[in-house]
């Protein structure tokens, strides 16, 4: 697919089906490219329909499965979208750590693709109130799901999943405790976490 160059390019490219519940278009908005009027669009719609796909199937609609619908804050960001945030200090990394990540049309300096967006669980935010309860969704992520890295910030308990060729399998947060909660070599990475998350539902596919 050639990158967009009408509207009716762009509704075409929003049509595109990239597992059972999830389009193309659920991944297009971004209040940057909104408000400041910055089209959102990819250069490389196959690498990012491809890369959207794997996120979606392998991430994304077991999740939904298992704890209802989700709520997407920021999925695709072109790489002007991108750029535009970062050196604006909207919450945008650059875009060379971007790639592969929210960038899904660019692949990372190893030449891997990858995709992420960010998500809330509204069956997380309905049961739980402590700041530190994040932890509970992201020990069960850490044990039912292929992701590559997850970040969890501090508003609805929003989070980065990212799904990625080379799966690094790390842990962060914004939200108490901060940090990196685990990685590879860590003495919690391996194992069965499920005191976490007694009481979670068991993963749907």
């Amino acid at each position: 697919m050639r990158k967009p160059g009408s509207m009716k390019g762009l509704e075409d490219l929003g049509r595109v089906r990239l597992s059972r519940n999830f389009f193309f278009r659920d991944f297009l908005h971004s209040e940057i490219a909104d408000f400041y009027r910055i089209p959102n669009i990819p250069e490389d719609p196959d690498l990012a329909i491809e890369a959207g796909r794997r996120l979606c199937e392998e991430l994304l609609e077991p999740l939904e499965a298992t704890f209802g619908r989700l709520h997407i804050r920021s999925g695709y960001r072109s790489p002007d979208v991108n750029r535009f945030g970062n050196e604006n200090k909207l919450n945008c990394s650059t875009n060379a750590a971007t790639s592969a990540h929210h960038i899904w049309d660019v692949r990372d300096f190893d030449g891997c693709m990858g995709a992420a967006v960010c998500i809330a669980v509204p069956w997380m935010i309905d049961r739980y109130r402590d700041e530190s309860d994040w932890q509970r969704l992201a020990w069960w992520i850490h044990d039912h799901l292929p992701y590559a890295s997850l970040c969890f910030f501090p508003k609805l308990w929003a989070f980065n999943i990212q799904w990625h060729e080379r799966p690094k399998r790390i842990i962060h947060s914004y939200v108490s405790p901060r940090g990196i909660l685990t990685k590879p070599g860590m003495a919690n990475w391996e194992g069965d976490h499920g005191a976490f998350y007694e009481g979670f539902p068991k993963l749907m596919r």
